[in-house]
């Protein structure tokens, strides 16, 4: 399907995931956007019913702001594909790869890059013991925006008190100390590294609300840590066969050097809010947020 010179843009926000607030936000943020770059744009919140709603609609293309379970694991890029309409951001494989946090470190290992050793279990047997000696974190291994994330700590004499309404499986994964990195690439293009400075632990209030967390662009690191992150996320933005924009988070323990730098995650669809990464890096890099949009929409396409 051919994307013409102006295409009606249907910007997917909102869905049906733990990060649906999230969601609503970038969706309107990159909606604006789109409208402020003379694109006709028609805002769908992401219901059981979107196949039919974009039936109805038959835009040119699908902006993706959707972010966690349906929205960024596969699940909406397969029915695109099905539905023959060019859309942002990586495709059906990618996306599903990245989002099963298991799954990707295993592609990251076999390419050499450092991740953090973990492992799936239940979560009563979780509840019942430490799966892996103190400290760690448990968490979704397929959701994003840090819910659902518990840290024990060194000192912790018990396992933790998981919340009845957390997935069955969850991933237990050793805690690594340090300052969190991230760097967005776009196409094949490392932006810059950030490095995102909170009073605590980088939760999802330190991510989306403002004030929440301190973000230094670029990050002043040594330049072999700068430039091992850059070229880490390049990396994995390559294995995972990403398309559009990524963005990879890092651990680093600055008392180890090199060999303290972690790799945590890749996202596919990063957060497009006020308060978000990946915006922030392309400014820096002397491109406005109507201009990353637009890039975005002109990346679009099926088969991805």
């Amino acid at each position: 399907m051919a994307v013409s010179a102006s295409p009606r843009i249907a910007v997917l926000k909102g869905g049906l995931s733990a990060e649906r607030d999230v969601s609503l936000s970038s969706g309107h943020e990159c909606a604006g956007a789109l409208r402020g770059e003379g694109f006709e744009v028609l805002e769908v919140d992401a219901g059981r019913d979107l196949g039919a709603v974009l039936r109805e609609l038959k835009p040119d293309l699908v902006f993706n702001a959707l972010h966690g379970r349906w929205g960024e694991d596969g699940c909406v890029q397969g029915m695109l594909e099905w539905m023959n309409i060019p859309y942002t951001h990586s495709g059906v494989l990618a996306s599903a790869l990245a989002m099963d946090k298991e799954r990707s470190k295993a592609a990251f290992r076999r390419v050499g890059l450092p991740v953090a050793t973990s492992r799936l279990a239940c979560a009563d047997e979780i509840r019942a013991r430490h799966v892996m000696p103190p400290p760690y974190v448990v968490k979704p291994y397929n959701e994003g925006s840090s819910v659902g994330v518990y840290i024990v700590h060194q000192a912790a004499n018990s396992p933790p008190g998981l919340d009845a309404d957390l997935p069955d499986i969850l991933m237990v994964e050793e805690f690594v100390p340090g300052r969190e990195l991230t760097v967005t690439v776009m196409g094949d293009q490392p932006l810059t590294v950030t490095d995102i400075l909170t009073d605590g632990w980088y939760d999802y209030d330190a991510k989306y609300k403002p004030g929440g967390s301190r973000h230094q662009v670029p990050a002043n690191l040594p330049a072999e840590i700068f430039d091992a992150c850059m070229d880490f996320a390049l990396r994995a933005h390559q294995v995972l066969g990403c398309r559009g924009i990524s963005r990879t988070d890092f651990r680093w323990d600055e008392a180890r050097g090199l060999a303290g730098l972690v790799l945590l995650e890749t996202n596919t669809q990063p957060g497009m809010t006020p308060t978000s990464l990946s915006p922030e890096q392309a400014k820096h890099c002397g491109i406005g947020f109507g201009e990353l949009c637009r890039w975005l929409v002109e990346d679009a396409s099926c088969n991805r």
